[in-house]
């Protein structure tokens, strides 16, 4: 199996919520909700760098479709990163989510490691942080 991720899909309470905070919160681009035409087809998709995907589907949906049981969340799960170019980039990301009604669990600060980042909470408490990594390289 090759080591390869397209879609990363994020299980959400109500998926109306989820993409107004995404799209218009967070200013990112989408189609808004397809699938509808099909049982338990309703779907947001928002298109991130380098052909990657990240994907709103209701979590009782993701349940029935890989038949898991729907289990209380923990936001300690996983995170998801968001790399920027700059330490100010940070600051202004965290802002607008905060802007955008997410819970700033982080406030940015520097970090041991030699880095700068903070941590926010989506609608559906997923963690994501926003960081910059003196290490990685952002390329447009």
């Amino acid at each position: 199996m090759d080591p390869r991720i397209t879609v990363i899909t994020l299980g959400v309470s109500d998926l109306e919520t989820s993409l107004e905070f995404y799209r218009d919160g967070l200013g990112w681009s989408t189609e808004g909700i397809i699938g509808t035409e099909f049982e338990g087809g309703a779907v947001a998709f928002f298109p991130l760098s380098n052909g990657l995907q990240l994907a709103l589907y209701p979590k009782r949906q993701i349940a029935e479709d890989a038949n898991v049981e729907e289990t209380a969340p923990s936001p300690a799960e996983f995170t998801l990163g968001h790399n920027v170019k700059s330490k100010e980039a940070v600051d202004s990301v965290l802002k607008t989510a905060d802007e955008a009604g997410a819970d700033v669990t982080d406030p940015p600060r520097d970090r041991e490691w030699g880095g700068y980042s903070g941590h926010f909470l989506d609608p559906d408490d997923h963690v994501w942080e926003v960081v910059w990594n003196p290490q990685f390289e952002i390329k447009e």
